[in-house]
């Protein structure tokens, strides 16, 4: 294994797909110094557990552009780190059983429409000959995204961690986040330790991407101590569905 470094612009916590994203995103903006810490192995904790559903069509413009950015990406990541993410645009179709329920997915694909999202409206007819398995007695409308899809939500992981590396990131796996050193309200060295060793980096901003562990990740922080009153300290956490 390589060498810890002593010293990092930021250390992320967690290597599931959210910690890898997070570190591919600030590599390709150009950060430096990046370093993930992973307890086990990339993908190990709850990522492989995702059904890999990435659909464009969500209840806010924010959600909605980002789920857009996101099936593109997922699109190109093959090419760009050459390794397989198993996206396939297969398309999706959600539908409405009831007037309200159709008003409401008509806003919603408006919305979509507007952010560059290709959705088209359609017709109970439309949904039986789309999808024949479907039973449409109650059915009175829907909406069909054709570029909707599923990836191996473990793959995309380790195809962002590849690109963070290509970018310079630095990735560390089997190697646990154990404490945050703070100096009134802001963390300045994080304790790591592996099977062999143990070692302290000096951080300027710390990234907890832990899922599931997030909130043990954070009681690292001190008792009583909330988190709002800690400096360059970060919860990021937005599986894939």
């Amino acid at each position: 294994m390589a060498n810890i470094p002593q010293k990092a612009r930021v250390v992320i916590v967690g290597g599931g797909v959210i910690g890898c994203s997070v570190a591919y995103h600030l590599a390709k903006l150009g950060w430096q110094d990046i370093v993930l810490l992973e307890r086990k192995k990339l993908t190990s904790g709850t990522t492989w557990h995702a059904a890999g559903l990435i659909a464009q069509l969500r209840a806010t413009a924010n959600m909605t552009r980002l789920a857009k950015y996101s099936q593109e990406l997922y699109g190109n990541l093959a090419a760009e780190t050459g390794l397989e993410t198993g996206f396939k645009r297969v398309g999706s179709i959600t539908v409405a059983l009831t007037q309200e329920r159709n008003e409401e997915l008509l806003r919603s694909a408006s919305m979509a429409r507007a952010f560059g999202v290709d959705i088209e409206e359609i017709s109970r007819q439309e949904v039986a000959r789309r999808y024949e398995y479907l039973n449409i007695q109650d059915v009175v409308g829907g909406v069909y995204l054709p570029k909707d899809g599923q990836g191996d939500p473990a793959n995309i992981a380790l195809a962002l961690a590849k690109g963070a590396r290509m970018n310079g990131a630095q990735i560390f796996e089997d190697t646990k986040a154990t404490q945050f050193i703070r100096s009134g309200r802001r963390i300045t060295h994080v304790e790591w330790a592996t099977a062999e060793a143990t070692g302290v980096i000096e951080a300027e901003h710390v990234i907890n991407c832990a899922g599931m562990w997030g909130r043990e990740v954070g009681q690292m922080l001190g008792t009583n101590v909330p988190l709002q009153a800690c400096e360059h300290f970060y919860i990021v956490s937005e599986p894939i569905e």
